[in-house]
């Protein structure tokens, strides 16, 4: 289970200032984030140390994370907003 200090805490990490990040990742922390298991949960922390132009080139699908979990939470994320 997450705990409310860890949410608000990813919360505020993922308010990127770059209006395109902040679109996908503050609903998919508020919304999808808890019900991750702990190895997605912590695949999304690791997402969060990135730097902001290369997580915009990766949801633009510019291009794509070298790093295999990297790339899976990338994935998961535009799953949610992308019409199959």
């Amino acid at each position: 289970m997450v705990d409310s200090v860890e949410l608000n805490r990813l919360f505020w990490h993922s308010r990127r200032g770059m209006l395109e990040l902040d679109v996908l990742l503050v609903p998919f922390v508020k919304e999808v984030y808890p019900h991750l298991d702990a190895d997605d949960r912590e695949r999304y922390r690791k997402l969060l140390e990135c730097e902001d132009q290369d997580m915009f080139g990766w949801f633009m699908q510019r291009n794509e994370p070298d790093d295999a979990d990297l790339k899976r939470m990338v994935r998961m994320i535009l799953d949610r907003v992308q019409p199959k």
